[in-house]
């Protein structure tokens, strides 16, 4: 995972998606990292081929563009469901500072097309993901979820 990540993982994680050969697409982290602090992204896109096609788009405007298509309402809801599931893993009894924010630690808005193309693949309900997905012509089929590890 450090290869893929381009690091070490600073916490916790589990690989949800892969590619049909078993390759990891995309891990599932844990809110909160090893040394306590929190992780507003609970989808992290690990794959290589992806991410560097996203980051593509984001360059080329891809984040100014989603935010101009995606509803206003549609997207403020992915954000709350999103948060939703993260914090609903933060342990009983946590008092330390906990995670924020929606999509990749966003509270409105888009902020970066890879947490929403995570989560979208992972089986999220997230507009920003499906109109990322579409505009990279990326075929879902490519990819399956694996809770298992779960």
């Amino acid at each position: 995972m450090a290869r893929l990540l381009g690091r070490s993982p600073a916490g916790e994680f589990t690989v949800v998606v892969r590619r049909h050969d078993g390759t990891p697409a995309v891990i599932e982290n844990e809110p909160l990292l090893d040394d306590g602090r929190p992780m507003p992204t609970l989808f992290w896109l690990v794959d290589a081929e992806v991410r560097d096609a996203v980051s593509r788009l984001e360059a080329a405007g891809g984040v100014r563009r989603a935010e101009a298509v995606a509803d206003r309402d549609t997207l403020a809801a992915a954000h709350a469901r999103y948060a939703a599931a993260r914090d609903r893993r933060i342990p009983a009894g946590h008092s330390g500072p906990r995670p924020s924010g929606g999509v990749g630690g966003t509270r409105q808005g888009v902020k970066c097309l890879h947490a929403h193309v995570a989560w979208y693949l992972a089986g999220g309900d997230d507009p920003v993901g499906r109109w990322t997905v579409g505009e990279l012509g990326l075929d879902v089929s490519e990819f399956v979820i694996d809770r298992t590890d779960s």
